[in-house]
């Protein structure tokens, strides 16, 4: 049985612990109190067993069956809806790995299903079962230690995606490469995956407190509302921040990467000039002493006095001439 825990309370105080859902249903009705039923991986026939309890609305049923859901928030009568996606981050892969989380929030009960290992849920419960007076305040209430949680989760994955930026920020003049454009491209994703995990957050915070009144929330169940929004926000800006700093370090990455290439073209280049210049000055003699050493008989420049000052001159003369000219034009 996938029951991870439940109970009833009754005016925050916890009066039962049920063996069975069942046992909670029937605990439930008799006491008049609230039921926290928290379900991990259930299977078919225990989620259409509480969905007949609580009447639930077949179209979130169908959700809760499926699974792989956006972050969202739906209301269906008197009964709240809400999708969430717990994160923790992986420093030694650089990723953030996401879990779903179901909730069902009606006027006397609590439903969690959960399709990761995360949020650590027993958690949140020790945690209200220590404040009786806000538990007290119901449904909404565990609703608002949820979200608490989910946000609060949020915070060490916000930083450790801060870490890794600053990381690329120190590496990019002194290393940037293709690789290193990798590296941000990976982590600009996983922030954009995050984001679309957060962003919604904040609109679902902001719906539940524009109904706060006409649904008669608490009042302390309101302001911790506003916390969590106001957590919530901060963490969306920072993301936002994130990306943008992302996106001008690849950018910057990639100018610095075709600026070191220019520059390797360039002192190749110079070395080729280089080369081709004391080339083109060897050519010179080379080719004069090759056509002297052709041994041609009719060749008037072999009987000539001054014949052979004259080809070592010519040789000479035509390295100078090609080193000056190489020269002037900056090659050597």
């Amino acid at each position: 049985m996938p029951i991870v825990d439940n109970a009833v309370y009754v005016e925050g105080r916890r009066i039962r612990n049920p063996e069975s859902l069942e046992q909670t249903f029937e605990h439930m009705r008799d006491n008049k109190g609230v039921a926290w039923i928290g379900l991990l991986r259930p299977t078919e026939e225990e989620i259409h067993a509480v969905a007949a309890e609580f009447s639930l609305h077949p179209l979130a049923v169908e959700d809760a069956l499926s699974g792989h859901q956006r972050a969202k928030l739906e209301r269906y009568g008197d009964v709240l809806f809400a999708v969430l996606r717990p994160a923790r981050y992986i420093e030694s892969a650089e990723t953030v790995e996401f879990g779903e989380l179901h909730l069902f929030v009606g006027p006397d009960f609590v439903v969690t299903i959960r399709h990761a290992e995360v949020p650590d849920l027993a958690h949140v419960r020790a945690r209200m079962e220590g404040q009786p007076d806000l538990l007290r305040a119901g449904p909404e209430a565990i609703m608002y230690a949820i979200l608490d949680e989910v946000v609060d989760e949020y915070l060490p994955v916000t930083e450790g995606l801060q870490n890794d930026v600053d990381e690329i920020e120190d590496a990019l003049f002194d290393a940037g490469s293709p690789q290193l454009s990798r590296r941000i491209y990976d982590l600009s994703r996983e922030i954009i995956h995050f984001q679309r995990a957060a962003d919604p957050l904040r609109e679902m915070l902001e719906s539940l407190l524009r109904g706060a009144d006409k649904y008669g929330v608490d009042i302390e169940v309101q302001r911790a509302l506003r916390d969590v929004w106001d957590h919530t926000l901060r963490i969306t800006e920072k993301l936002t921040a994130l990306r943008s700093i992302l996106d001008n370090a690849l950018t910057l990455n990639a100018t610095l990467v075709t600026q070191r290439q220019t520059e390797t073209a360039l002192v190749q280049n110079e070395q080729v000039k280089k080369i081709s210049g004391w080339a083109a000055i060897l050519f010179g003699p080379t080719l004069v002493g090759t056509i002297y050493g052709m041994n041609f008989t009719h060749m008037p420049e072999l009987d000539w006095t001054w014949g052979y000052p004259l080809a070592l001159l010519a040789m000479a003369a035509t390295s100078v001439a090609l080193w000056a000219t190489f020269k002037a034009k900056k090659w050597l």
